[in-house]
């Protein structure tokens, strides 16, 4: 099977998003709901004379996503959104405030290392035979020496932390990203990707590593943590692209970022 060339580096999708904040700000636009009677401000026009090879490319490309449930996907955005700003953001920020940086982030290690298992599970799927034995030995190495994973002694030697999903590995063979999906308070998806999600659950629940999932089902607590943990490390925020047309530049670049993360 040909596979396509490894760029250089696969982009995280937070720099990726920031990133996005060079398309131009009309690039994207789709009527809808949030943007009727909106004008495209005469810098855009002045762009446009000065470079429209480029804005045209940028505008093809950012509607160039297959989005068939866009109504319904946008007034899911429009719920993360102020889900995000009323309720996760002030808890994420209550949470950095009140627990100490050291406690913080063996939280943050503990459940990065439980996830190494679904890691480790999607590298073998894709025949990664290097990136498999990189993660079992961090698994390995911060499961025992590193207390459970509270502590990342496995980064200190050369084992860095390899994300790997069942969407990646549907990809992998070949399986189509899909139409977008806007996950209720998860975010952006792919029909692809979302079916991945549910894999990667069930294989978690199934292997039940250190009897986590497990115990989770009685102590609720502990995948409240597991959220909040997620908020307070992911530096995304909704508006942060500073354009009324957010909606499109975050399902370009998250589409984007999905097919490098599969190519890598």
């Amino acid at each position: 099977m040909l596979r396509p060339r490894r760029p250089a580096r696969t982009a995280p999708l937070a720099a990726l998003l920031l990133a996005a904040a060079a398309l131009p700000a009309g690039a994207a636009a789709i009527p809808g709901d949030d943007d009727e009677g909106f004008t495209h401000p005469l810098e855009s026009l002045r762009y446009l004379r000065q470079d429209e090879g480029n804005f045209e490319r940028a505008s093809l490309e950012a509607l160039d996503v297959p989005d068939p449930w866009e109504p319904v996907n946008r007034r899911l955005y429009h719920f993360n959104q102020r889900l995000d700003e009323k309720v996760m953001t002030p808890v994420a920020q209550g949470y950095r405030f009140f627990v100490p940086p050291l406690v913080r982030t063996g939280v943050t290690h503990f459940f990065d290392n439980l996830g190494d298992v679904t890691n480790l599970a999607n590298s073998l799927l894709q025949f990664k035979g290097k990136r498999s034995l990189q993660t079992g030995g961090r698994l390995l190495l911060n499961t025992t020496v590193g207390v459970l994973g509270l502590w990342d002694p496995a980064t200190r030697v050369g084992l860095p932390r390899q994300p790997e999903d069942f969407g990646q590995t549907l990809g992998y063979y070949g399986v189509r990203q899909g139409p977008y999906v806007m996950l209720p308070a998860l975010g952006p998806s792919n029909l692809r990707d979302a079916t991945g999600r549910a894999v990667d659950f069930a294989g978690e629940q199934t292997i039940n590593f250190l009897d986590v999932p497990d115990t989770s089902r009685t102590h609720i607590e502990i995948t409240g943590l597991r959220v909040i943990d997620t908020r307070a490390t992911t530096d995304f925020r909704y508006g942060q692209l500073n354009s009324p047309f957010e909606y499109e530049k975050l399902r370009y670049v998250f589409s984007r970022a999905r097919e490098l993360q599969v190519a890598d």
